[in-house]
């Protein structure tokens, strides 16, 4: 089946707002080529678990791709339409499951030498609709803080080398309740601009008190579902013939019924079920490498996630100490009791976890008005960046971290 055969029943199996998005603008989505359109509906069948940012995105796209003529659009798209594709890709169900489709299509592409034209059409593509549709400010400038160190009691060398050129370096901040005085600036944020998923907390350990009107993903929360995640993965990998690429395959397709309701109760504990942050929160553990079993990795790629997903406008990470490195199979095995700590292992994970924060929130709209703090838990070291913080220099005065963040914001 091509683009040009689609009808509004084939897509009966797609949840309900996806289902009438995708309808209504079936009529330019029956313009183009096969190469790029189950890419395109591999958002779309998520759009009902999808954050405000993403859905808006993706509204905005399909409006454009509507506002084509047909002469436009076999413009905008030559460079798809010029790719050859199989019979079996034509006649797969790509419209049920598109996602196993743009796997099948980059293995075809790989081994029929296409790889690069596929590249070269979709940057063309992207700086086209960039320049349809630039993107829009944020609501207030975007303040990241990231908390490094939980535990930790020397540092070896020094820390945030990587972050000091762009900011400044405080070295006598004072640390007492430090993180009590950043959820307290948190909390004031997500009051003075409430947004559905603008302000976010992760923590690579135990949550502490905060507004329950912010979005809040917790390592030690999580437990449950980990665990649960983590035995599938030592099922699946037990299979004979079971690969990487299969086994990233089957967790991709995973959703958060597959893990029974038990696993999920401590997460949504005295509240309803939130069925967008289940998603992505299974996505953290499915999707990402290591996730399950160290809370550092968990805690970056978290962060990651949620700025390019969500892209709010405020976000705090607390890095957390990650149990010590041993062979993978004893780490997935889920039956030692109590995992071995690893702070000062930790402390470097983190360090360089939040060059990373820093770097993917920069990557986001109103970069140049955007702050970001990184500080020592319960230490005096501290580097502040922002409009107002002169790069690459260095303060002595007393400081706490209330302070430090009405300076920079």
């Amino acid at each position: 089946m091509l683009p040009a055969d689609l009808k509004p029943e084939q897509f009966t199996g797609y949840p309900p707002e996806a289902r009438k998005l995708v309808t209504n603008d079936l009529a330019a989505l029956q313009r183009l080529p096969l190469s790029f359109l189950p890419s395109l509906l591999r958002e779309v069948i998520d759009y009902d678990f999808k954050f405000p940012a993403e859905r808006k995105s993706l509204e905005r796209e399909l409006a454009n791709l509507s506002a084509l003529s047909p002469e436009q659009t076999k413009d905008w798209f030559k460079g798809f339409a010029q790719i050859r594709l199989s019979s079996t890709l034509e006649q797969s169900d790509w419209v049920n499951a598109p996602a196993q489709f743009v796997e099948q299509l980059s293995a075809y592409l790989w081994t029929t030498h296409q790889l690069d034209a596929f590249r070269l059409a979709a940057l063309a593509y992207a700086e086209r609709l960039q320049v349809a549709l630039p993107s829009e400010p944020p609501a207030m400038p975007r303040l990241g803080i990231t908390v490094i160190g939980q535990g930790a009691t020397t540092t070896g060398e020094p820390l945030f080398r990587k972050l000091r050129p762009h900011g400044v370096y405080f070295s006598r901040v004072q640390p007492e309740n430090g993180l009590k005085q950043i959820l307290e600036a948190l909390d004031a944020r997500a009051k003075a601009h409430p947004a559905a998923y603008g302000h976010w907390y992760i923590d690579g350990g135990q949550e502490a008190d905060h507004d329950p009107a912010i979005t809040c993903v917790s390592y030690h929360v999580l437990e449950p579902v980990r665990a649960a995640v983590s035995s599938k993965i030592r099922v699946e990998i037990e299979r004979p013939g079971m690969g990487p690429e299969t086994l990233r395959s089957l967790l991709a397709q995973m959703r958060p019924s597959d893990l029974g309701s038990g696993a999920w109760t401590a997460q949504n504990a005295g509240k309803p079920g939130d069925a967008v942050l289940d998603r992505f929160q299974l996505k953290l553990l499915t999707e990402g490498s290591g996730t399950q079993i160290f809370s550092t990795t968990f805690a970056q790629w978290a962060a990651r996630e949620a700025l390019r997903r969500a892209q709010p406008l405020t976000l705090l990470v607390r890095f957390a100490p990650r149990q010590r490195q041993k062979p993978m199979n004893e780490m997935l095995s889920g039956t030692e009791v109590r995992a071995e700590l690893d702070p000062m292992g930790s402390l470097v994970d983190a360090d360089i976890g939040a060059y990373y924060n820093w770097l993917n929130q920069q990557r986001l709209t109103g970069s140049e008005q955007s702050s970001f703090l990184v500080w020592f838990e319960n230490h005096n070291e501290a580097v502040a960046i922002g409009p107002s913080m002169p790069r690459g220099t260095e303060s002595t005065t007393p400081a706490d971290l209330q302070k430090l963040i009405s300076w920079m914001t």
